[in-house]
């Protein structure tokens, strides 16, 4: 069953919060839902990897990178851990590179833009807290769907 954005928001038109228009899909699965997990962080990528190389068990990872357009949070690399361990998507406050690879893999990505430089890494950030970015705030255990038309976010499953 397709879950599209623009039919939750008709029907779930309350407890729905649609995140500002900022992101490109980039990764080969455009529509994805899942529930949120969170990382906080500033252009180092440490975190990130810590976390898609743990269980995705169908969940989503929300990445605030501050809206850094100065490097790339997530490399293909850190999407092929991801893919194989069954995290659904990422969603990037920030940049992504290695877009061509990413766009071949079943993982939904959706980024700011695109960046050749890596970050630094210094293991500096933190997971699991509230973040906010594009007017929304995304809450751990929450769910998330994505697709061609936006990002929402409930504190509920809405399908």
């Amino acid at each position: 069953m397709d879950l599209l954005t623009a039919d939750l928001c008709d029907t779930h038109e309350g407890p729905v919060r649609v995140v500002e228009p900022m992101f490109s899909s980039f990764g080969g699965r455009t529509a994805f839902h899942g529930r949120i997990a969170t990382l906080k962080l500033f252009e180092d990528n440490s975190l990130v990897r810590q976390a898609l190389e743990s269980p995705g068990e169908g969940r989503v990872l929300v990445i605030d990178g501050g809206g850094s357009l100065r490097r790339a949070l997530v490399g293909d690399q850190l999407a092929a851990l991801g893919v194989a361990n069954g995290w659904v998507g990422m969603v990037v406050y920030g940049c992504i590179r290695d877009s061509r690879a990413i766009g071949e893999m079943d993982i939904g990505v959706y980024a700011i833009d695109t960046h050749p430089m890596k970050t630094v890494k210094r293991n500096v950030g933190e997971a699991d807290i509230p973040v906010v970015f594009g007017g929304v705030t995304f809450v751990p255990g929450e769910w998330l769907y994505a697709d061609e038309d936006g990002v929402i976010v409930s504190a509920k499953a809405l399908h």
